[in-house]
């Protein structure tokens, strides 16, 4: 089998003869094409899929993104379809294997499972690089496919799983501060074309080196460009909050084995912080936020739960924001909810999460599965989704409330962010994944949102990570895993939009079909070029025939 060289790549040849090289359609590359052989692209690719996911917390090494993404664009080019999505399923394998780790506390078979269908995502973009690098200006399309198989991987199955998208791992860069301009979406698309303008630059002639040093100072203007964007939001006065982390008596998968504990943790937490307030240590608070599953029995169906909630609201003084599980709708539902439950008035608000976890939540697919998992026994009754945003009104303030993973889901945070909120609250609970990283990369996510949407952001976390995020990322206060900490600070309030409230998820779409433009094109151009491949094969068979008659 011949081999026949196409912008720079080594492909095989349809003829047993050699056949002509055909004219380039990308920027010039290397004239001598190097064969590597697939298993080492493989190795390569899965290799980098683990550098990535040292670039995310905890141990947060953020540099590695970029060059990640353009090892796994090396790995790809020049390869036809299938064996390029093997190599991509390598990086997806080697990515989210590590960065998933922690899914282990609730199983092995989860930990695998969850990982191989996001690895299938990684698969498809492996092919559609293999396709998009044969067109001229392929840093471009490459990183738009990254966003689209982001998209796609935050859409489905199940509702999607967005962890791990490239922007995520940038918290602490100046590259976050895109997420202002054009949300999470743009700042993946930003840090994956530097990956690529860095493959490029290898590739390029060794005697291009204006050409190289050029794009070599594209990536820099691209990794310090987040340096020059202002925060775009304004707003007036300011609120004093306080935020209450009581810990847990456990962690894994007993975490809330004494359910009522959480919540007696609570209290004393809350009354020990408002000790602090008469003592004068403390500033007083005008709201106080409780985490997510603070009381993991109903309130209003326990009156022992609904006696301990009512004792620290009082105590407080203050309306609180109650992270409650209630029973319903129905006996075979549950709902997790934030209560705002007022000193005078009692409870009275309450936001219903929209997104539970799949296995975590609720199981899909119950009467199928239970049978053959015994463990899934654990989530007893199916959390009900809400259907109704989080914008709820708490001591005059108007704030957005997202519940634990829905902070990663845009359309969830995005509907209330971009309302007239003043604050972003997020109530959360990683007690199950105490020390494994998750809370680290749950933080990270948050940081990001605070940047997308220019608001001060509350989190609450029953044992860790709880604090206070300033609007342009900045970190006020961060408590440590399993301890009881609380925090009263001081909150700008927010109301004007950032661009990339303003736009949504435009950029995001824009990117994704930018990116899958670029595959029907390549697509295109290789079956026209096969065409003609095939035509000029004919004719010189047939003019071969006539010369012998």
């Amino acid at each position: 089998m011949a081999l026949r060289v196409e912008d720079g790549l080594v492909e095989p040849s349809a003829s047993g003869g050699a056949a002509p090289p055909v004219a380039a359609a990308s920027t010039p590359q290397s004239d001598t094409a190097t064969v590597v052989p697939t298993w080492l692209r493989f190795l390569l690719a899965t290799g980098s899929g683990v550098a990535l996911a040292v670039a995310f917390p905890p141990l947060g090494w953020a540099w590695i993104t970029p060059l990640a993404v353009g090892a796994l664009t090396l790995a790809c080019k020049g390869l036809r379809l299938r064996p390029a999505a093997l190599v991509g399923l390598g990086f997806g394998v080697g990515f989210f294997a590590v960065l998933l780790q922690w899914i282990r506390v609730i199983g092995l078979d989860g930990w695998v499972a969850l990982s191989l269908i996001e690895a299938v995502f990684v698969a498809a973009l492996g092919a559609g690089i293999a396709l998009v690098t044969r067109l001229r200006g392929w840093p471009v399309w490459v990183a738009a496919l990254w966003v689209a198989v982001e998209l796609a991987r935050g859409s489905i199955p199940l509702g999607g799983f967005p962890w791990g998208r490239l922007a995520f791992a940038l918290d602490s860069t100046p590259m976050a501060a895109y997420a202002s301009l054009g949300g999470v979406a743009f700042v993946s698309f930003v840090v994956a074309l530097a990956g690529n303008l860095l493959a490029w630059a290898v590739l390029a002639r060794s005697s291009r080196v204006l050409t190289r040093a050029g794009a070599g100072l594209a990536v820099v203007a691209l990794a310090l460009g987040g340096l020059l964007a202002p925060l775009p939001t304004s707003g007036q006065g300011t609120a004093t909050v306080a935020v209450v982390q009581g810990n847990v008596p456990a962690r894994g998968m007993e975490f809330l084995g004494r359910a009522r504990t959480v919540t007696r943790n609570h209290l004393a937490a809350t009354e020990e912080l408002m000790r602090d307030v008469a003592a004068g240590k403390v500033p007083k608070p005008e709201f106080v936020v409780w985490p997510e599953n603070s009381t993991d029995i109903d309130p209003f169906a326990d009156p022992t739960t609904g006696a301990i909630v009512e004792q620290a609201v009082a105590a407080a003084g203050v309306p609180v924001l109650v992270g409650a599980i209630l029973n319903g709708p129905g006996d075979d539902y549950r709902r997790t909810t934030g209560v705002v439950w007022d000193p005078d008035t009692g409870p009275g608000e309450t936001y219903v999460k929209q997104h539970p976890v799949p296995f975590g939540e609720y199981i899909p697919f119950r009467q199928l599965l239970l049978p053959y998992i015994d463990r899934l026994q654990m989530v007893g009754r199916d959390t009900f989704a809400g259907s109704d945003p989080g914008l709820m009104t708490i001591a005059g303030y108007d704030i957005a409330e997202v519940i634990c993973f829905e902070i990663a889901y845009d359309g969830i945070v995005g509907e209330v962010a971009r309302a007239d909120s003043q604050l972003l609250v997020v109530q959360t609970n990683n007690s199950t994944y105490l020390g494994t990283g998750q809370p680290q990369q749950q933080f990270a996510i948050t940081r990001l949102r605070s940047i997308e949407y220019g608001k001060a952001t509350l989190v609450a976390s029953p044992s860790g990570i709880s604090g206070v995020i300033s609007p342009d990322g900045t970190v006020v206060a961060k408590s440590r895993e399993a301890t009881r900490q609380t925090y009263v600070e001081r909150v700008p309030l927010r109301t004007s939009p950032t661009l990339a409230a303003r736009l949504g998820p435009a950029p995001e779409r824009l990117a994704a079909i930018v990116g899958l433009g670029a595959v029907v094109v390549a697509v295109a151009r290789s079956r026209r070029t096969r065409r003609v491949e095939t035509a000029a094969g004919g004719a010189g068979s047939e003019g071969d025939a006539e010369g012998g008659r």
